[in-house]
């Protein structure tokens, strides 16, 4: 299950194990795989709320139902809140983050002329890029990283330094992002690193 406010997404088989045969399970079985980032407040990062016509109060509101961990409507002595965190604030639940916007950009080394297109999260610091490199260039570390000439800061994202994304203009004028994607030259500094 992903959720884009959260940004983050969870798996949630080992809830489904916890609570096997529980009718609490549906709605979350019925979005499997699916955004659900509609169920919560981006604010408050809960469940979204509003006031039950019934009661005047403030409850969780749930139009596919009430799931696991959301509380009845009404006080009762059968439902227990000793599982700790709900799964929406537990972070056990958590495999992974989502991106707000991924992009594709090319890295040439310009000692080899070998250019490698790579998929890369506007969020990416370009550490964390150089990282996911070092498998095609295991000496990535040891070239100067520059974008139209100018040396580019490791420890900032790509729009940080300078480097815009244009995937909406590229759609908007209908160019192949494949052959205008931005890039990034690598020149290699004779560090003696690797001996």
């Amino acid at each position: 299950i992903q959720s884009k406010e959260l940004t983050s997404k969870c798996d949630l088989v080992v809830l489904e194990f916890t609570a096997v045969g529980d009718v609490l399970l549906k709605p979350i079985i019925e979005c499997a795989g699916k955004d659900i980032s509609h169920w919560f407040d981006p604010k408050t990062k809960d469940i979204l709320t509003h006031i039950d016509p019934l009661s005047g109060c403030v409850k969780y509101y749930t139009p596919r139902g009430r799931f696991v961990h959301v509380p009845p409507p009404c006080p009762r002595t059968d439902w227990t809140n000793d599982f700790g965190r709900p799964w929406w604030r537990d972070t056990q639940y958590e495999v992974g983050l989502l991106s707000v916007k991924t992009r594709w950009i090319r890295i040439i080394n310009t000692l080899t002329s070998q250019e490698q297109g790579l998929e890369v999260c506007s969020e990416e610091t370009l550490n964390e890029i150089l990282q996911r490199y070092l498998r095609y260039n295991s000496h990535a570390a040891s070239y100067t990283w520059k974008h139209n000439c100018v040396n580019l800061d490791m420890s900032r994202t790509l729009e940080a330094n300078g480097i815009p994304d244009e995937d909406e203009d590229f759609y908007n004028t209908r160019m192949d992002r494949d052959l205008f994607s931005q890039s990034i030259c690598l020149y290699f500094n004779d560090d003696l690193t690797e001996l």
